[in-house]
C-alpha cells in the first residue's frame, strides 16, 4: 500500500471510528458506569475484536482473490452500496437514547471489560460485513497482501484507541445531550451523511481492482 492509499484509508478510519455503533456505545457505557481509567479497558477489548474481524475478513478475501477477480469486484461494489445504505438508515433512525447510566451496575473486573469489548466487536456479524465493505476498497492486489492487512489493522487500532478514549472520557459530560431527541436526531443525520459520503468517495476511489 503506497502513501496515497494509506492517507485515504487513514481519513476513512477516523470516520469509521467516530461514527456511533456498538463499540462507541460500549465505550460510553463503560466510562459512565466505571470511570475513564477502568472503563478504558473495554477499548482494549474492542481493538482486539477489530483484529479478530480483520483476520476473518482477510482469509475470506484471500480465497476470493484466488477464485476470481470478478467476484472480488462484486464484493467491492457491494461494500459501497452497504455503506450508502448504512448512511440512509442512520439518517432515518429514531432519536432514542444511545446509552444510559446505571448507578447500581456492579464494578466489573478489568479482564471482564476486555472480554466484553472483544465480544462486542469480534462476534458481531455486522462488524464483519462492515469490515468486508471497507477493506477491499484499499487493497492493491498486485502487492503483498499481508503487509497491507497489518497496516490496515494498525491504523484502525490507533484511531479506535483515540476515538473511544474520547467517547469514554466525555460520556458523563455529554449524557444530557445524548438523551435529548433533537440532539440525537441531528447526530444521526450527521453521521448518516458521513456514511453516504464515504460510500460515494469509495465508489470513485481507484483502489483494489484497478
Amino acid at each position: 500500500m503506497d502513501l496515497s492509499h494509506w492517507l485515504t484509508f487513514f481519513v476513512a478510519a477516523w470516520a469509521i471510528s467516530i461514527s456511533p455503533g456498538p463499540g462507541a456505545v460500549a465505550a460510553m457505557s463503560a466510562g459512565l458506569n466505571h470511570g475513564f481509567k477502568r472503563g478504558y479497558f473495554t477499548v482494549f477489548g474492542l481493538v482486539m475484536g477489530i483484529w479478530t474481524q480483520l483476520l476473518v475478513v482477510s482469509v475470506g478475501l484471500g480465497a476470493l482473490v484466488e477464485a476470481s477477480n470478478t467476484a472480488f469486484l462484486i464484493v467491492k461494489w457491494a461494500g459501497v452500496v452497504y455503506l450508502v445504505w448504512l448512511g440512509i438508515a442512520q439518517w432515518r433512525a429514531a432519536p432514542g437514547p444511545l446509552v444510559a447510566q446505571d448507578a447500581d451496575a456492579p464494578l466489573m473486573r478489568r479482564r471482564e471489560m476486555v472480554l466484553r469489548g472483544w465480544m462486542i466487536n469480534a462476534v458481531n456479524p455486522k462488524g464483519t460485513v462492515f469490515m468486508l465493505a471497507v477493506v477491499p476498497q484499499f487493497l492493491l492486489l498486485d502487492q503483498a497482501l499481508l503487509p497491507q492487512y497489518l497496516l490496515i489493522g494498525a491504523t484502525l487500532s490507533f484511531t479506535d484507541l483515540v476515538v473511544m478514549a474520547a467517547y469514554a472520557a466525555m460520556a458523563a459530560r455529554l449524557l444530557s445531550a445524548l438523551r435529548n431527541p433533537s440532539h440525537i436526531r441531528a447526530m444521526n443525520r450527521t453521521f448518516g451523511s458521513l456514511f453516504v459520503l464515504a460510500g460515494t468517495l469509495l465508489a470513485l476511489f481507484k483502489g483494489a481492482a484497478h
